[in-house]
């Protein structure tokens, strides 16, 4: 009976220790699903992260999972705290070749890439799991960055970050309300052809928190507007984002007609970052929050025109 102890002992030990093994594997493996419905499962939080939209990027680096992130793509130049990470080529053409020799444990994408993008399935073969996301609003916005802290095993960070940011979003919201009235406005995309934000934009959502009604009322992301139609709506305020999209939109009231809109003559131009405002991510709160103090900038003035 003593001699059979450790024998029994060494088996007690090594069902044990296959028991918490287990165990520790279950309680590691990470679910969730992406925006195309796909369970995305992984065997532990990822640790090296390659996100090929500049939008996720800023919301990892937002939840504090920056020192996962192990590349960017071109397009992503302009946010700093990357700059030193290699670039893996454009959003729409990334080089394959170079995302695998960085051994990533998960590629994020929009849902338009995986649809349009044959790369991404050259990464899904080579067995590196790809999550797509398509975040259109703030609720979204929010959802995805909660899926991506569970991605990395920080979904308490990003809860936190995202209820930060809500409660800076209520405030704009209450700043707003304080406007007195619905203000119009025109956002405009880019000079030649004249292109505007849609209703479908996330542009349109940062117009509305900050209390301002987008007269581009189409459901399209991108639309192609006629300055007839601008001078026929002529709205309280008009935005110009600078950017690529729009590089070198000049002085408006050098271009022909626009002079007749009242936002011209009457100075209630707000000139915006396109990367502030275009990329659907957490940053889009600080879009909102500039917006708001802008027109309260020129609030003043617009009561004194009104009052002539």
């Amino acid at each position: 009976m003593k001699k059979s102890l450790p024998v029994l002992f060494l088996i007690w030990l090594l069902f044990w220790l296959f028991w918490y093994r287990t165990a520790c594997s279950v309680a590691e493996e990470i679910r969730f699903v992406d925006d195309t419905g796909k369970v995305v499962q992984l065997s532990k939080p990822a640790q090296r992260v390659v996100p090929l939209y500049g939008a996720f990027l800023e919301m990892l680096f937002a939840i504090g999972a920056g020192h996962h992130v192990v590349a960017r793509t071109k397009a992503d130049a302009y946010f700093e705290p990357a700059l030193s990470l290699p670039s893996v080529g454009t959003h729409m053409k990334p080089n394959v070749e170079l995302i695998i020799s960085l051994q990533p444990d998960l590629v994020i994408a929009t849902v338009a890439q995986e649809r349009r993008c044959p790369e991404l399935a050259r990464i899904a073969d080579a067995g590196i799991p790809v999550a797509a996301f398509a975040p259109k609003n703030f609720e979204m916005i929010f959802n995805t960055m909660k899926r991506l802290g569970i991605a990395v095993g920080m979904l308490e960070e990003a809860e936190t970050t995202v209820n930060n940011l809500r409660k800076k979003l209520k405030n704009v919201r209450s700043h707003a309300a304080r406007l007195g009235r619905k203000y119009t406005v025109f956002y405009e995309v880019r000079k030649s052809p004249l292109t505007a934000a849609g209703r479908a934009s996330i542009v349109n959502e940062i117009l509305s928190v900050a209390g301002l009604v987008n007269i581009v009322d189409v459901n399209k992301k991108l639309v192609q507007y006629s300055v007839e139609a601008l001078l026929a709506k002529d709205p309280d305020f008009y935005i110009v984002q600078r950017g690529p999209m729009n590089p070198h939109p000049g002085s408006l009231d050098k271009r022909p007609h626009f002079r007749l809109l009242r936002a011209v003559r009457e100075g209630r131009i707000i000139v915006v970052d396109e990367f502030l405002f275009s990329r659907p991510g957490p940053r889009c709160v600080k879009a909102a929050e500039l917006l708001v103090s802008e027109i309260y900038k020129r609030l003043p003035d617009m009561k004194a025109a009104a009052s002539r």
